[in-house]
């Protein structure tokens, strides 16, 4: 919105190192998706399970966020572009704000509605499946976009 998306339109290296090295972490994260839902482990609920602190839940959750190559793709050149176009950029990042907040929070209701499905090894191993053919697609989209 603020310019990054601009930076990185207008030097082809960094757009090239951006597109590379995210293809490359999503091969890698694809190839990973593609290799639990080939095994046959299964989440372990059980009482021998520690209590993780919060600090630990929330630098994992930070550590997911920044170190996912799509925050980056879409907030910065697909959000980025389609905002600097609006005339009232202020209002597009609150409004793209907004809806992130209202997706995130659907889709957190949305787990726990589904929390009886979701203990199931088999649909684990059925979303694994969906989250290697989604990767794959958009790494391959990424590198036939050079």
């Amino acid at each position: 919105m603020f310019g990054l998306a601009t930076v990185l339109a207008q030097n082809p290296t960094l757009l090239a190192i951006a597109r590379w090295g995210g293809a490359a972490f999503l091969l890698w994260y694809g190839s990973l998706a593609l290799r639990r839902a080939c095994s046959k482990q299964s989440l372990q609920q059980g009482e021998n399970q520690t209590v993780r602190s919060l600090r630990a839940v929330l630098l994992s959750a930070l550590a997911v966020t920044l170190l996912n190559p799509h925050v980056y793709l879409d907030t910065v050149l697909l959000i980025g572009s389609l905002g600097a176009q609006q005339t009232e950029p202020g209002a597009y990042v609150v409004g793209a704000a907004s809806a992130s907040l209202l997706w995130f929070f659907t889709l957190a209701l949305g787990a726990a509605w589904l929390a009886p499905w979701l203990a199931r090894p088999s649909t684990w191993r059925i979303l694994d499946l969906l989250v290697a053919v989604m990767m794959f697609t958009v790494a391959f989209q990424l590198i036939s976009a050079s």
